[in-house]
């Protein structure tokens, strides 16, 4: 028995199994994957190189050349809308003005509209509404 200076005891007869790993396999395995991916890299990107110019080709065209003149035409109502949030607070806004002013709902027939606060007044005053009271009927 050999006292080997970095690790202690060594034995002969004990050792690796120098055939068990092909290190020059290996090597050519991961060269060859390399390759491989290298050729793969170059194929996809002339397809798309291909792809591109043809899709150019395609877009130099007009996809609808019977509608070649309709560039100006608009779909019909109700558009969608472009700025909704501009929308809601005009919306809002001609609400609110509506509510805290008077005016005519129809001149005719004299009905007007008046703001709400003067609203809930009127109705706190008079009170709502009801029914005309009437015998109840039974219904055979």
């Amino acid at each position: 028995m050999a006292q080997h200076a970095a690790h202690g005891p060594h034995h002969d007869d004990v050792g690796h199994e120098a055939s068990d790993v092909n290190v020059r396999g290996i090597v050519q395995f991961g060269v060859g994957l390399l390759v491989l991916g290298a050729v793969i890299y170059l194929v996809v990107w002339v397809f798309f190189g291909f792809l591109s110019g043809r899709a150019s080709r395609a877009s130099e065209q007009l996809a609808y050349p019977l509608a070649a003149g309709q560039e100006d035409r608009v779909p019909p109502e109700p558009r969608l809308q472009t700025n909704p949030r501009a929308d809601f607070r005009e919306l809002r806004e001609s609400e609110d003005k509506r509510l805290d002013s008077y005016g005519w709902v129809d001149r005719n027939a004299g009905i007007v509209h008046i703001p709400i606060e003067d609203a809930i007044k009127l109705t706190l005053q008079r009170g709502l509404p009801s029914r005309p009271a009437t015998e109840q009927q039974v219904v055979k």
